[in-house]
């Protein structure tokens, strides 16, 4: 067995060979195409399969590799079949023209007779169209793949790369992952190309590889500047000539700093994509109200006074074109407002109220301190260097109860009308005025809690 086979989960393996095997005995050819062929090279074992039969009309693979396993026909633009409980697609080599704008807006035909050079013209980049034979071994590159993947460059196929504009993105995200630098004609093609008619979901879904997945990510957001798109990011576009002071910021702008920090934050990801995706945002965007707030003192000195408040319409307006899910962008926005809160309360020495309002701010502490830690790290040449603001702030937290969740008012409504209050506005208010107490540390028993409410209760009416 090849080391290809050797590499998948078993029943990954076996469906493979069974499905080849299957094909070749009809007359047809079966290789595992794209993003598989490229991982495995990489020695990493994809979570999903492509397979592409080559020398079998679309009946003829329904007929005789359905033998085997259950196949799912999806898909009104081009006919796909999906393996039923396997992460295994299989579709017919096709070519592929554009005829509008739109990434909808495409004809093709398939064309089981291909030359798999012909078919893999239509892929996005080189390393993405190699072909594996499971049954010879054998893997099919016209492109040059393996050695642009060898060489970590990053190159288009063809010519039609142009016709879809997502492209760029991948480009940012593949950069990102695998450390790549862009050929010159990779830039070229790019510049070309607008985000203008990308759909918001395909455009977030390369967001999210970026920072989910990437190692390097700025070098992805140095790729996107590079060939112009940026343009399409104002928000991120007005940070690229904002000036830091280097005494503090020697890696220079806010946008080369926003840049660095990603990387740092990269290096402790979770593997919890809610929770990766939600400090990944914050730390793209924490920094984006510098723009709007650095000043230069006559010492000559740069500050940007009130940045993180001023951050707070940026990242709504950025976000909120990135993705529809408004539930996450009113996660990231707190994280993005109080960014400097851990090192201005470890400063004070603060005490427990202060520590309870920003875990009721933020709803999630152990969230924020991620961000400041990358924001902490993001200024080489500088090493990352101490961060005692994180330890320090954590044990607090921990104390209080307040890691991962906001405190959780003691009294509520229905223990107010157990003790005669009737519901309205009043409660309402009340409600509100106990919960400040709570977090002021006035009390911390619901018993305590209840005697405090009698007491502003005996005192409104008096």
């Amino acid at each position: 067995m090849s080391f290809f086979l050797d590499s998948l989960p078993p029943e990954l393996s076996k469906a493979v060979l069974t499905l080849a095997r299957r094909a070749q005995s009809a007359g047809g050819k079966i290789y595992v195409v794209g993003g598989a062929v490229r991982d495995l090279i990489q020695g990493v074992v994809p979570i999903e399969l492509d397979l592409e039969v080559f020398g079998l009309s679309v009946d003829e693979v329904v007929r005789e590799l359905g033998r085997d396993y259950t196949l799912i026909r999806v898909g009104r633009s081009f006919p796909v079949l999906k393996v039923k409980n396997l992460p295994i697609d299989i579709a017919l080599p096709r070519i592929e023209w554009k005829t509008g704008d739109l990434h909808t807006d495409f004809s093709f035909e398939t064309n089981p007779a291909l030359e798999f050079s012909a078919a893999a013209r239509r892929r996005d980049f080189t390393f993405n169209a190699m072909g594996w034979d499971p049954l010879s071994d054998e893997v099919v590159d016209p492109y040059g793949g393996q050695s642009d993947l060898a060489d970590r460059v990053l190159r288009p196929v063809s010519e039609q790369f142009g016709e879809d504009a997502l492209r760029v993105l991948r480009g940012m995200q593949f950069i990102a992952r695998f450390d790549l630098e862009p050929a010159s004609e990779t830039i070229d093609a790019c510049r070309s190309l607008v985000q203008t008619h990308l759909a918001t979901e395909r455009v977030f879904e390369e967001w999210k590889k970026l920072l989910l997945a990437g190692t390097k990510p700025s070098k992805g957001l140095f790729f996107l500047q590079a060939v112009g798109w940026l343009r399409f990011y104002p928000e991120l576009e007005a940070t690229v000539d904002c000036p830091q002071d280097p005494r503090w910021h020697p890696e220079g702008s806010v946008w080369r700093h926003t840049a660095y920090c990603l990387d740092a934050f990269a290096q402790h990801r979770l593997g919890e994509e809610k929770e990766d995706l939600v400090v990944g945002l914050a730390v793209l965007c924490h920094d984006l109200g510098k723009p709007a707030t650095t000043t230069t003192d006559p010492s000559g000195a740069i500050h940007s006074y009130g940045h993180e408040k001023a951050g707070l319409e940026p990242t709504r307006t950025l976000l909120s074109r990135l993705t529809r899910e408004k539930t996450l962008i009113e996660e990231v926005e707190p994280l993005v407002e109080t960014h400097m809160r851990p090192r201005q309360l470890f400063d004070h020495q603060s005490g427990a109220p202060a520590v309870r309002r920003l875990a009721n701010k933020v709803g999630r502490l152990d969230r924020l301190l991620r961000v400041c830690r990358a924001d902490s790290a993001g200024r080489p040449p500088l090493p990352p260097g101490d961060f005692p603001e994180g330890e320090w702030l954590l044990e607090r937290a921990k104390e209080l109860n307040v890691t991962h969740e906001r405190p959780k008012p003691l009294v509520q409504g229905r223990d107010l009308i157990a003790i005669g209050m009737q519901p309205g506005p009043a409660m309402g208010e009340l409600l509100q005025q106990l919960f400040e107490d709570q977090l002021d540390g006035c009390f911390s028993t619901k018993e305590a809690g209840l005697i405090r409410a009698r007491e502003r209760i005996d005192s409104a009416e008096q």
